[in-house]
């Protein structure tokens, strides 16, 4: 891959931290971004150097919140990438598979699909002025893969349902009760928590860490095949007017119309 130009990759002491640089844009994603994530959390898995990766926003206002609408409104799509595939599922499987602890760092919003991504996250540490939450069902999206089925396990189903149903923030006071992150701690100290918590793992055994790793994930494996059943769906409804009229509202900054559409879940399979 080229220079990147969505991503920063940068090694301290066995530390890599892999940061979203698109903050003009609360660090969504696009179809490109999503591809240097995917090459960036491959370079730190071949890299000898590093033992913990940390992902990140640019900035103090985001850590991500998910795929651009912007964009998807402009094309229809998240842009153009070096495969031809929008390949969001390989990036969850990246973070889940690389044998390295993975620490989300949320610096910010984490919405949508940002919340995902800090949720397949190993460990969560959080500033306190992070707001966590779901947007996919106010916008015509949905992540019904590891954003629900794995959700649910770190939260509670009751909890997982309540974030996705009503669409809500939470503040990261709120997110630590509910066990979706690890800490919390001020903004000015985020990165130096992240490196204490980098420091601790770092003096551990590299494979001990790599099978325990592979161990709770066994457990959730099962949620990749969910996952790719859900794109599939998604991939159809995307392009329904229903989904339309959520893009729709959100770039012309209005209150979606979803009224017309109950008629259908109305009726049986």
């Amino acid at each position: 891959m080229e220079q990147l130009t969505d991503v920063t990759y940068e090694v301290h002491d066995g530390l890599c931290w892999i940061t979203i640089d698109r903050p003009q844009r609360y660090n969504s994603f696009t179809a490109h971004t999503v591809d240097e994530l995917i090459h960036c959390f491959k370079r730190a898995w071949a890299d000898a150097e590093v033992g913990v990766v940390a992902l990140t926003g640019a900035g103090e206002k985001a850590f991500c919140t998910g795929g651009d609408q912007k964009q998807r409104a402009q094309s229809g799509d998240y842009g153009p990438s070096e495969s031809g595939l929008f390949e969001i599922e390989m990036l969850h499987r990246v973070i889940r598979d690389i044998p390295k602890p993975v620490i989300a760092a949320v610096n910010g919003l984490a919405i949508g699909g940002g919340h995902v991504l800090h949720v397949i996250c190993d460990l969560s540490v959080a500033a306190e002025h992070a707001r966590f939450g779901q947007a996919g069902p106010r916008v015509g999206s949905f992540d019904a893969g590891f954003g629900t089925g794995f959700l649910a396990r770190v939260v509670g189903e009751k909890r997982a349902r309540e974030i996705w149903f009503l669409c809500r923030k939470y503040d990261a006071q709120e997110a630590e009760r509910w066990g979706l992150v690890n800490r919390v701690v001020s903004a000015d100290q985020l990165r130096a928590e992240v490196r204490r918590y980098a420091d601790e793992i770092l003096a551990l055994s590299p494979t001990a860490l790599r099978f325990l790793k592979q161990s709770f994930n066994q457990d959730t494996e099962h949620m990749a095949g969910q996952a790719a059943l859900a794109f599939s769906g998604l991939h159809e409804f995307v392009a329904s007017e229903e989904a339309q009229e959520g893009i729709s509202a959100f770039d012309q900054k209005r209150q979606p119309d979803f009224a017309p559409y109950r008629a259908r879940v109305s009726q049986t399979l």
